[in-house]
């Protein structure tokens, strides 16, 4: 008996409006995982893979076998300027899924940034030309480029869902992953964390010169 193949879904998802992202963009990543009672915070491996890098967008999905990244070069052909791409990549940390050279084409299509369940190489060439990646590991090993993958699915990201069109905000403690339907009561609430802890942080500081 043949297994059908699974088909790429749809990459003309539904987006978030640009101004919701924008406010999630201001807020820290802790603040928006505490907003969500820590549901939405992918698996603190993740990282960013150079200093003072920062994403926030709507995730542009990719299931790929550990280790390759065919299905990278094919996003990159549909993902819109803006998106985030998310690869699940089984956490695999021997093969880097990306370095300079797609980063580089990224940047000529305004992709705002990858987040890798997986590794990425060239991190210091990354960090020159501003291209934000945050991935489990580094490594200067290469990719295989055969696939399978799938674009633009549900996939299982760093412990956490995601689905095309999610919000996806990583800075200096990792990155969290908003759904799409709860994003503008998810903005509020964080919103309400941030002003609360600039509060109390102001007041301890204030204390501390009495």
């Amino acid at each position: 008996m043949t297994t059908p193949a699974l088909q790429d879904a749809d990459t003309t998802f539904t987006r978030p409006d640009q101004e919701l992202v924008d406010r999630l963009a201001k807020l820290p990543a802790a603040n928006i995982g505490d907003a969500m009672d820590r549901l939405g915070v992918a698996d603190s491996a993740i990282q960013a893979i150079w200093p003072g890098a920062k994403i926030a967008g709507p995730a542009f999905t990719v299931w790929t076998r550990p280790g390759d990244n065919q299905g990278i070069h094919e996003a990159l052909k549909t993902a819109q300027p803006g998106d985030v791409i998310v690869v699940a990549g089984g956490g695999d940390e021997s093969r880097a899924l990306l370095g300079e050279l797609i980063g580089e084409r990224a940047i000529n299509l305004g992709i705002a940034g990858f987040a890798l369940d997986g590794a990425a190489r060239d991190a210091e060439a990354l960090g020159e030309i501003g291209m934000p990646v945050f991935a489990r590991a580094v490594t200067p090993a290469g990719p295989y480029k055969n696939g399978p993958h799938r674009i633009g699915g549900p996939v299982a990201f760093g412990g956490v869902p995601v689905l095309p069109g999610d919000i996806i905000i990583g800075d200096s403690d990792g990155v969290v992953v908003i759904p799409l339907e709860q994003a503008a009561a998810v903005a509020e609430a964080a919103e309400a964390v941030f002003a609360d802890e600039t509060n109390r942080r102001a007041a301890i500081i204030a204390a501390r010169g009495q």
